[in-house]
């Protein structure tokens, strides 16, 4: 899909950029609520295996999702610059949730101009890349980024929000 010039300015602003293995992604900042250490997450039964648990934030009960897992990446062993960055996202019934993106490591706020981002190239008819923004280049370094919306719409991960909003 070809972005017009008002969709690329839509998309332009200042993200959070961080790893996942090799690989740099990036979510807007007006969607990062918090970022902690990595924490002691609790399972939840029948979740897939990408929902890790949840956690105890202050007294808010906020579902943790590997982003490692959900995009079927090799697993590594955290380390100590493993953490979680808190989100808010929005469900498929307009209502808000917090979730927690279990991410390599953060990297950088970076603000990215319509001009610093390409649109999502093709990666075949039977690859959903949805969840793409786009791809924005700095300091010669490509940053994939995400529609945290669409990352964490998964139905699991929505009932999960909604019991942890309970």
């Amino acid at each position: 899909m070809i972005a017009t010039a008002e969709e690329k300015s839509s998309i332009a602003g200042k993200y959070l950029t961080f790893r996942l293995g090799r690989e740099s992604y990036g979510i807007s900042v007006l969607r990062i609520r918090e970022i902690i250490r990595n924490v002691e997450v609790t399972p939840v039964p029948q979740m897939p295996e990408y929902v890790k648990g949840v956690i105890n934030l202050r007294g808010k009960i906020i579902p943790i999702v590997d982003l490692r897992r959900k995009f079927d990446l090799s697993n590594i062993k955290d380390t100590d610059q493993t953490c979680i960055v808190v989100v808010q996202v929005r469900q498929s019934d307009g209502s808000t949730a917090l979730m927690g993106l279990l991410v390599d490591a953060v990297e950088e706020v970076v603000n990215f101009g319509s001009g610093d981002i390409e649109d999502t190239p093709n990666f075949g008819g039977s690859l959903d890349t949805e969840y793409i923004l786009g791809m924005a280049k700095v300091r010669g370094a490509v940053k994939t980024l995400l529609d945290i919306d669409r990352v964490v719409a998964a139905d699991a991960i929505t009932k999960a929000a909604h019991a942890a909003a309970v």
